[in-house]
Protein backbone atom coordinates (compact mmCIF):
# COMPACT_ATOMS: atom_id res chain seq x y z
CA UNK A 1 0.00 0.00 0.00
CA UNK A 2 1.07 3.47 -0.71
CA UNK A 3 1.94 5.81 2.01
CA UNK A 4 0.01 8.93 2.80
CA UNK A 5 2.62 11.21 1.43
CA UNK A 6 2.50 9.18 -2.33
CA UNK A 7 -1.30 9.50 -2.42
CA UNK A 8 -1.37 12.78 -2.06
CA UNK A 9 0.64 13.48 -4.71
CA UNK A 10 -0.75 11.17 -6.96
CA UNK A 11 -3.79 12.82 -6.18
CA UNK A 12 -2.66 16.27 -7.26
CA UNK A 13 -0.71 14.60 -10.71
CA UNK A 14 -4.61 13.16 -10.99
CA UNK A 15 -6.44 16.63 -10.52
CA UNK A 16 -8.61 15.06 -7.41
CA UNK A 17 -8.56 15.84 -3.94
CA UNK A 18 -8.27 13.05 -0.91
CA UNK A 19 -11.15 13.61 1.98
CA UNK A 20 -10.41 14.39 5.44
CA UNK A 21 -13.14 13.86 7.17
CA UNK A 22 -13.27 14.39 11.56
CA UNK A 23 -14.24 11.96 14.21
CA UNK A 24 -15.12 12.10 17.57
CA UNK A 25 -16.31 8.82 18.24
CA UNK A 26 -17.05 5.52 16.55
CA UNK A 27 -20.15 6.38 14.63
CA UNK A 28 -18.41 8.86 12.60
CA UNK A 29 -15.19 6.33 11.92
CA UNK A 30 -17.72 3.73 10.74
CA UNK A 31 -19.88 6.20 8.15
CA UNK A 32 -17.14 7.20 6.84
CA UNK A 33 -15.01 4.43 6.39
CA UNK A 34 -17.69 2.19 5.44
CA UNK A 35 -18.73 5.05 2.48
CA UNK A 36 -15.16 5.27 1.34
CA UNK A 37 -15.02 1.23 1.04
CA UNK A 38 -18.88 1.19 -0.97
CA UNK A 39 -17.97 4.10 -3.43
CA UNK A 40 -14.68 2.67 -3.93
CA UNK A 41 -15.86 -0.64 -5.00
CA UNK A 42 -18.46 1.10 -7.58
CA UNK A 43 -15.58 2.66 -9.16
CA UNK A 44 -13.12 -0.63 -8.63
CA UNK A 45 -10.18 1.51 -6.33
CA UNK A 46 -9.75 2.21 -3.06
CA UNK A 47 -10.48 5.98 -2.40
CA UNK A 48 -7.89 7.04 0.00
CA UNK A 49 -9.82 8.63 3.70
CA UNK A 50 -7.73 11.03 6.07
CA UNK A 51 -9.05 10.83 9.76
CA UNK A 52 -8.96 13.78 11.45
CA UNK A 53 -9.03 14.50 15.00
CA UNK A 54 -9.10 18.57 16.60
CA UNK A 55 -7.48 19.09 20.35
CA UNK A 56 -10.72 18.72 21.29
CA UNK A 57 -12.08 15.86 19.55
CA UNK A 58 -8.57 13.60 20.43
CA UNK A 59 -8.84 13.99 24.32
CA UNK A 60 -12.36 13.01 23.97
CA UNK A 61 -11.74 10.12 21.56
CA UNK A 62 -8.21 9.14 23.27
CA UNK A 63 -5.31 9.83 20.59
CA UNK A 64 -3.74 6.59 20.88
CA UNK A 65 -7.40 4.86 20.86
CA UNK A 66 -8.04 6.72 18.13
CA UNK A 67 -4.85 6.19 15.89
CA UNK A 68 -5.83 2.20 17.00
CA UNK A 69 -8.74 2.36 15.32
CA UNK A 70 -7.96 3.79 12.32
CA UNK A 71 -5.04 1.34 11.85
CA UNK A 72 -7.23 -1.59 12.37
CA UNK A 73 -9.50 -0.33 9.82
CA UNK A 74 -6.15 0.04 7.30
CA UNK A 75 -4.91 -3.97 8.55
CA UNK A 76 -7.70 -5.69 8.42
CA UNK A 77 -9.42 -4.49 4.84
CA UNK A 78 -5.88 -2.94 3.77
CA UNK A 79 -7.48 -0.11 2.84
CA UNK A 80 -5.49 3.44 2.35
CA UNK A 81 -7.00 5.25 5.62
CA UNK A 82 -4.82 7.23 7.81
CA UNK A 83 -5.57 9.78 10.95
CA UNK A 84 -3.95 13.36 10.92
CA UNK A 85 -4.14 16.05 14.14
CA UNK A 86 -6.30 18.45 13.32
CA UNK A 87 -5.47 21.98 14.58
CA UNK A 88 -2.65 21.22 17.28
CA UNK A 89 -1.87 24.56 18.73
CA UNK A 90 0.96 23.43 21.04
CA UNK A 91 4.36 21.17 21.13
CA UNK A 92 2.86 19.26 24.47
CA UNK A 93 -0.23 18.33 22.26
CA UNK A 94 1.79 17.56 19.08
CA UNK A 95 3.86 15.42 21.13
CA UNK A 96 0.55 13.46 22.65
CA UNK A 97 -0.13 12.95 18.52
CA UNK A 98 2.78 12.03 16.98
CA UNK A 99 3.87 9.34 19.95
CA UNK A 100 -0.05 7.96 19.56
CA UNK A 101 0.94 7.00 16.08
CA UNK A 102 -0.93 9.29 13.84
CA UNK A 103 -0.10 10.06 9.99
CA UNK A 104 0.12 13.38 10.04
CA UNK A 105 -0.23 16.56 12.02
CA UNK A 106 -1.39 20.48 11.96
CA UNK A 107 0.66 22.73 13.78
CA UNK A 108 -1.42 25.46 13.68
CA UNK A 109 -0.46 29.03 14.84
CA UNK A 110 -2.35 30.81 12.29
CA UNK A 111 -3.73 33.38 14.94
CA UNK A 112 -0.54 34.77 15.56
CA UNK A 113 1.44 37.20 13.29
CA UNK A 114 2.94 36.04 10.08
CA UNK A 115 6.64 36.56 11.93
CA UNK A 116 5.76 35.03 14.64
CA UNK A 117 3.99 32.09 13.13
CA UNK A 118 6.61 30.87 10.70
CA UNK A 119 8.92 30.94 14.09
CA UNK A 120 6.27 29.02 16.11
CA UNK A 121 5.86 26.52 13.43
CA UNK A 122 9.69 26.23 12.26
CA UNK A 123 10.24 24.97 15.43
CA UNK A 124 7.39 22.95 15.37
CA UNK A 125 8.08 20.93 12.40
CA UNK A 126 11.86 20.16 13.76
CA UNK A 127 10.60 18.91 17.22
CA UNK A 128 7.44 16.48 15.55
CA UNK A 129 10.37 15.79 12.78
CA UNK A 130 12.89 14.86 15.85
CA UNK A 131 10.34 12.30 17.16
CA UNK A 132 9.19 10.61 13.87
CA UNK A 133 10.81 11.91 11.03
CA UNK A 134 8.26 10.40 8.60
CA UNK A 135 4.74 11.96 10.01
CA UNK A 136 3.55 14.78 7.54
CA UNK A 137 3.54 17.75 9.09
CA UNK A 138 1.06 20.88 7.61
CA UNK A 139 1.72 25.11 8.52
CA UNK A 140 -1.07 26.95 7.95
CA UNK A 141 -1.57 31.19 7.11
CA UNK A 142 -4.35 33.17 7.76
CA UNK A 143 -7.10 32.64 10.76
CA UNK A 144 -10.55 31.19 9.05
CA UNK A 145 -11.85 30.70 12.60
CA UNK A 146 -11.77 27.73 15.29
CA UNK A 147 -14.58 25.61 15.11
CA UNK A 148 -16.42 23.41 13.21
CA UNK A 149 -20.30 24.31 14.18
CA UNK A 150 -23.25 26.59 13.10
CA UNK A 151 -22.66 30.30 13.50
CA UNK A 152 -24.80 33.54 12.92
CA UNK A 153 -21.38 36.02 12.45
CA UNK A 154 -18.48 35.91 11.25
CA UNK A 155 -15.84 34.96 14.10
CA UNK A 156 -13.73 37.91 15.05
CA UNK A 157 -10.37 38.19 13.47
CA UNK A 158 -11.55 35.37 10.46
CA UNK A 159 -9.63 36.42 6.90
CA UNK A 160 -12.84 36.52 5.03
CA UNK A 161 -11.79 39.62 2.77
CA UNK A 162 -9.91 39.33 -0.13
CA UNK A 163 -7.42 41.95 0.94
CA UNK A 164 -6.64 39.71 4.10
CA UNK A 165 -6.59 36.33 2.19
CA UNK A 166 -2.85 34.97 2.64
CA UNK A 167 -0.32 36.59 -0.39
CA UNK A 168 1.77 34.14 -2.91
CA UNK A 169 4.77 35.28 -1.54
CA UNK A 170 4.36 34.71 1.95
CA UNK A 171 3.29 30.90 1.07
CA UNK A 172 6.39 30.38 -0.75
CA UNK A 173 8.23 32.06 2.42
CA UNK A 174 6.42 30.33 4.60
CA UNK A 175 6.96 26.63 2.97
CA UNK A 176 10.49 27.37 2.24
CA UNK A 177 11.52 28.48 5.56
CA UNK A 178 9.59 25.83 7.84
CA UNK A 179 9.99 22.73 5.76
CA UNK A 180 6.53 21.90 6.25
CA UNK A 181 4.97 19.33 4.02
CA UNK A 182 1.60 20.21 3.28
CA UNK A 183 -0.12 23.78 3.40
CA UNK A 184 -2.92 25.47 4.47
CA UNK A 185 -4.24 29.09 3.85
CA UNK A 186 -6.95 31.54 3.54
CA UNK A 187 -8.65 31.88 0.47
CA UNK A 188 -11.78 32.33 1.09
CA UNK A 189 -13.16 29.07 3.39
CA UNK A 190 -14.08 29.42 6.96
CA UNK A 191 -14.31 26.88 9.88
CA UNK A 192 -18.13 26.11 10.30
CA UNK A 193 -21.13 26.85 8.10
CA UNK A 194 -23.45 30.02 8.12
CA UNK A 195 -26.90 29.88 9.58
CA UNK A 196 -28.90 32.88 7.64
CA UNK A 197 -26.33 33.86 5.52
CA UNK A 198 -24.84 32.58 2.11
CA UNK A 199 -21.52 30.70 2.35
CA UNK A 200 -18.38 32.45 0.96
CA UNK A 201 -17.02 32.06 -2.32
CA UNK A 202 -13.70 30.65 -2.67
CA UNK A 203 -10.49 32.95 -4.19
CA UNK A 204 -9.70 30.01 -7.13
CA UNK A 205 -7.13 32.65 -9.09
CA UNK A 206 -5.32 33.00 -5.12
CA UNK A 207 -5.13 29.04 -5.03
CA UNK A 208 -3.71 28.44 -8.33
CA UNK A 209 -0.88 31.51 -7.63
CA UNK A 210 -0.10 30.14 -4.38
CA UNK A 211 0.04 26.75 -5.63
CA UNK A 212 2.47 27.76 -8.35
CA UNK A 213 4.53 29.10 -6.05
CA UNK A 214 4.61 27.33 -2.04
CA UNK A 215 5.94 24.22 -3.10
CA UNK A 216 4.16 22.00 -1.30
CA UNK A 217 0.62 20.16 -1.92
CA UNK A 218 -2.40 22.65 -0.70
CA UNK A 219 -5.37 21.86 1.76
CA UNK A 220 -8.46 23.35 1.98
CA UNK A 221 -9.85 23.99 5.28
CA UNK A 222 -13.77 24.44 5.94
CA UNK A 223 -15.13 22.68 3.51
CA UNK A 224 -18.39 22.37 4.76
CA UNK A 225 -20.82 24.68 2.92
CA UNK A 226 -18.61 25.32 -0.21
CA UNK A 227 -20.19 24.81 -3.58
CA UNK A 228 -19.50 22.38 -5.50
CA UNK A 229 -18.74 24.29 -8.23
CA UNK A 230 -15.85 25.85 -6.11
CA UNK A 231 -14.69 22.40 -5.22
CA UNK A 232 -14.39 21.46 -8.73
CA UNK A 233 -12.54 24.76 -9.26
CA UNK A 234 -10.29 24.39 -6.17
CA UNK A 235 -9.34 20.90 -7.09
CA UNK A 236 -8.44 21.82 -10.52
CA UNK A 237 -6.09 25.22 -9.57
CA UNK A 238 -4.05 22.64 -6.88
CA UNK A 239 -6.62 21.53 -4.09
CA UNK A 240 -5.34 17.94 -2.84
CA UNK A 241 -6.79 17.93 0.13
CA UNK A 242 -10.06 19.11 1.25
CA UNK A 243 -11.35 19.02 5.26
CA UNK A 244 -15.17 18.50 5.97
CA UNK A 245 -16.44 18.74 9.37
CA UNK A 246 -19.65 20.72 10.39
CA UNK A 247 -22.06 18.96 7.60
CA UNK A 248 -20.94 15.54 9.48
CA UNK A 249 -21.76 17.13 12.69
CA UNK A 250 -24.83 18.69 11.42
CA UNK A 251 -25.96 15.04 9.76
CA UNK A 252 -25.28 13.32 13.09
CA UNK A 253 -27.29 15.64 14.94
CA UNK A 254 -30.58 15.45 12.98
CA UNK A 255 -30.11 12.14 12.52
CA UNK A 256 -30.02 11.47 16.42
CA UNK A 257 -32.54 13.47 17.06
CA UNK A 258 -35.13 11.83 14.56
CA UNK A 259 -33.99 8.14 15.37
CA UNK A 260 -34.44 9.08 19.27
CA UNK A 261 -38.18 10.50 18.30
CA UNK A 262 -39.27 7.38 15.84
CA UNK A 263 -37.86 4.70 18.76
CA UNK A 264 -39.26 6.28 22.04
CA UNK A 265 -39.02 3.09 23.95
CA UNK A 266 -35.60 1.70 22.20
CA UNK A 267 -32.27 1.66 24.67
CA UNK A 268 -29.77 -0.20 22.67
CA UNK A 269 -26.97 2.58 21.53
CA UNK A 270 -26.55 0.28 18.19
CA UNK A 271 -29.91 0.34 16.92
CA UNK A 272 -30.36 4.33 17.67
CA UNK A 273 -27.12 4.89 16.09
CA UNK A 274 -27.77 2.17 12.50
CA UNK A 275 -30.03 5.74 11.04
CA UNK A 276 -27.81 8.24 12.29
CA UNK A 277 -24.41 6.36 10.49
CA UNK A 278 -26.46 6.01 7.51
CA UNK A 279 -27.20 9.84 7.04
CA UNK A 280 -23.81 10.74 8.04
CA UNK A 281 -22.36 7.74 5.00
CA UNK A 282 -24.76 10.09 3.10
CA UNK A 283 -22.71 13.01 3.73
CA UNK A 284 -19.79 11.25 3.07
CA UNK A 285 -20.05 9.60 -0.02
CA UNK A 286 -21.60 12.96 -1.80
CA UNK A 287 -18.27 14.79 -1.21
CA UNK A 288 -15.98 11.81 -2.25
CA UNK A 289 -17.91 11.43 -5.40
CA UNK A 290 -17.30 15.77 -5.83
CA UNK A 291 -13.50 15.34 -4.55
CA UNK A 292 -13.03 12.70 -6.87
CA UNK A 293 -15.04 13.82 -10.16
CA UNK A 294 -17.32 11.01 -10.00
CA UNK A 295 -20.48 12.78 -10.82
Amino acid sequence: MKNLKELILEAENKKVAIGHFNIAGLEQLKAIFEAGQELSQTQNTKIPLIIGTSEGEGDYVGFRQAAALVKSFREEFDYPIFINGDHIRSLEKAKEVVEAGYDAVIFDASESSFEENLKKTKEAVKFIKSINPKILVEGEIGFIGSSSKILKEIPKGAAMKPEDFTKPEEAKRFVKETKVDLFSAAIGSIHGMFKNIPEPNLDIKRIKEIREVCGAPFVLHGGSGVSNEDFLAAIDAGISIIHINTEIRLAWRKALEKSLKNNPEEIAPYKIMAEVITEMKKVVVKNLKIFNKYL
